[in-house]
């Protein structure tokens, strides 16, 4: 169910004031959801948006457009030139050039361009990448696009932050956590990996790699633990990718903690490959 107006659910019969204050919880002023309803990035941006009718921006935005892996604790973020929101919504001030602005589902929010320029200019590396990575993903924009806001915006705070962090971004991630690894290894002075190899052949895909070396690096999310059918396929697909000549580098979340253990483990595959680094 989605976020809505009580008064207008009171004033329309279809709801009673008793049933509104026993069966429904207000995130914002005047704006419920059912009280065992999960609150979401996108359940939380939707309310914001009701509340007060302004353009949604940063991970709100995100989050309507379909971004995944997004905090649900976060406050909303929309734009105000006023900068007055309700409690638990931060409004920005941010000036929007014409056609920064779109309808999704009926709510304004900021175009996956302008979104994206915005969650790269404001975060630090290892935040904005998965951020941004994720809304590539789900809009399918470029950093092309990404770039052509910075241009637009010269002077606007955290422009350079978003230049360096560009190359960096790939819409092939599938998870935060497989952005943040890729990140560990390019700033650890490795290639850009290439994400998501397919072998049809074998009808198995890697997180990502270098064909020219056959080296595969794996993140490895607590369901290749827990889960014991992925554990068995874990092993078998592992053995396919051997025999058909690829090294692989399984990388856990601990693991991750310590980036210069991942960074050398995966240089030493990559040089025993043959790449020159």
């Amino acid at each position: 169910m989605e976020p809505f107006i009580g008064s207008v659910a009171v004033r329309s019969g279809a709801l009673t004031r008793r049933g509104l204050q026993r069966h429904y919880t207000a995130l914002y002023r005047d704006v419920y959801i059912p009280r065992d309803l999960e609150v979401t990035a996108r359940i939380r941006a939707e309310a914001a948006w009701l509340a007060t009718r302004a353009p949604l921006a940063g991970t709100s935005a995100a989050a309507v457009l379909g971004t995944r892996w997004l905090r649900p604790e976060l406050p909303a973020e929309i734009i105000r030139p006023d900068r007055h929101a309700p409690p638990g919504i931060v409004a920005h001030s941010w000036t929007l050039a014409s056609g920064e602005t779109c309808l999704v589902a009926g709510m304004d929010a900021t175009t996956p361009a302008r979104t994206a320029f915005d969650l790269g200019r404001l975060h630090r590396a290892d935040v904005a990448v998965p951020l941004v990575d994720a809304l590539l993903n789900a809009t399918g924009i470029k950093p092309a696009d990404v770039l052509a806001v910075a241009d637009a915006h010269p002077n606007a705070r955290g422009v350079a932050r978003l230049r360096v962090l560009l190359p960096l971004l790939d819409a092939g991630a599938e998870s935060p956590q497989e952005s943040r690894l890729r990140l560990v290894l390019v700033r650890g002075g490795l290639p850009v990996p290439q994400t998501q190899i397919e072998f049809r052949d074998l009808r198995i895909r890697v997180d990502m790699g270098w064909p020219e070396w056959k080296v595969a690096v794996e993140y490895d999310g607590v369901q290749h633990w827990s889960d014991r059918r992925q554990r068995s396929w874990d092993i078998d697909r592992i053995a396919l990718l051997e025999e058909a000549g690829w090294v692989v580098v399984r990388v856990s979340a601990e693991m991750l903690s310590r980036p210069h253990v991942v960074v050398e483990r995966v240089r030493a595959k990559l040089r025993a490959a043959g790449c020159p680094i």
